[in-house]
């Protein structure tokens, strides 16, 4: 893997990362003096970190943690194995939607079945450049550059990773900078620019200061 920095794997190098965009860019210096604690929100690398972030696209953290019991509930363990035993009647009763379903069961059946098994290590792609491995996982239909980016930052630790089109962090960026009104993705990416090679600190102050500040929650994945 090629950066700017090493990967994010502790508290001390969220603090570092905190340290130079500071430095970088003094508007944040108030947010991270106001954001508190940031966490750094680490998940294994794998099929049920990346499904979480499936059910969470387009949907809020409280109906994202319903889908997440539910399903857990119906299969135990979220596994590739799980997700193709469920015909479309378990999958409604767990409270999957169609685009859902079909996403996890191609991307389950990349892992395991078939003439598609192998085409997808979710460990080796860790290890990859951020595009190319944003490049892999985007290839799957229903995997988008959001849920790619995610998976990145809480999966492998990128430090330079920025999903500028989470409508979270356009938001936070917003209040946090003062704009006028809510930068667009490609707004937001632009000025994400700056903060470069610690994009992926950057994203979890923003949502910090979206939680602390903006009195609302709206992290993907849980701690």
């Amino acid at each position: 893997m090629t950066s700017g920095t090493h990967l994010i794997e502790t508290e001390e190098d969220i603090a570092a990362g905190l340290e130079a965009l500071g430095l970088a860019d003094p508007r944040l210096l108030p947010v991270i003096a106001g954001a508190g604690p940031v966490p750094l929100r680490r998940k294994p690398a794998g099929f049920a970190a990346l499904a979480e972030i499936i059910l969470s696209q387009m949907v809020s953290k409280a109906s994202a943690a319903a889908l997440q019991s539910k399903l857990e509930a119906r299969l135990g363990a979220i596994t590739p194995e799980g997700i193709l035993s469920l015909d479309d009647e378990g999958a409604r009763a767990a409270g999957l939607s169609r685009a859902k379903t079909e996403t996890l069961r191609r991307i389950a059946e990349s892992l395991t079945t078939g003439l598609a098994a192998g085409q997808l290590d979710l460990h080796a792609l860790c290890r990859l450049p951020a595009g190319e491995a944003i490049g892999l996982l985007t290839a799957i239909k229903g995997v988008g550059p959001w849920t790619a980016e995610v998976y990145l930052l809480f999966c492998a630790g990128h430090p330079d990773v920025f999903p500028s089109g989470d409508v979270a962090l356009q938001s936070a960026a917003g209040h946090a900078l003062g704009l006028e009104k809510r930068p667009s993705a490609r707004q937001l990416a632009s000025i994400a620019e700056l903060w470069s090679p610690w994009r992926g600190v950057a994203a979890r102050l923003l949502w910090a200061h979206y939680a602390t500040t903006m009195k609302r929650d709206a992290t993907p994945l849980g701690a």
